[in-house]
């Protein structure tokens, strides 16, 4: 099996943490933009004001991620720290979902799209601390699906909290 070290070496893939933290703060800036703006409308709907906060802690995840993997420090030790912020973040996730899904009145569909908007940005992490922690699986590469699916599960939502509630 063919291994690179730079999969399992947090200080190459600065440059992509950099760049990561900004652009999900940044975004996690217009979350909040687009919730004030429509703020009476989103509290009218069931599960919409969860549906928010899973985008913020979306984006923050994907900022935390960033961050830890910014700091000198080994291998190891930011794998423990992806497995925790992962556990954390699909706690929470997990707690703000059954709220979520009472908006979709049991469409099979809508409670799939929900769910699956959440996955790759939370799990992914979870998956890339065990895989850098043991040395195998693609060590950071799972981060970076963690990551891009965290933005792209973010902007998903923020598309709805901005835009499809008002139809």
């Amino acid at each position: 099996m063919l291994r690179t070290v730079a999969a399992y070496d947090p200080s190459a893939w600065s440059d992509l943490f950099v760049a990561t933290a900004g652009a999900a703060a940044a975004l996690a800036g217009l979350v909040f933009v687009a919730v004030s703006i429509n703020i009476a409308r989103i509290l009218e709907l069931a599960g919409v004001p969860e549906r928010g906060l899973q985008t913020v802690l979306l984006l923050l995840g994907a900022v935390v991620v960033s961050v830890l993997g910014l700091v000198p420090q080994r291998p190891g030790t930011f794998a423990v720290e992806l497995i925790g912020a992962s556990v954390v973040l699909l706690s929470f996730l997990a707690l703000t979902t059954r709220s979520t899904l009472a908006g979709t009145r049991g469409h099979p569909g809508w409670i799939t799209s929900r769910v699956l908007i959440l996955v790759p940005g939370s799990a992914a992490y979870l998956i890339g601390g065990i895989s850098l922690l043991t040395g195998g699986g693609g060590g950071l590469a799972w981060v970076v699906v963690g990551i891009i699916g965290a933005l792209v599960g973010a902007v998903l939502n923020a598309w709805v909290l901005l835009v499809e509630i008002l139809r």
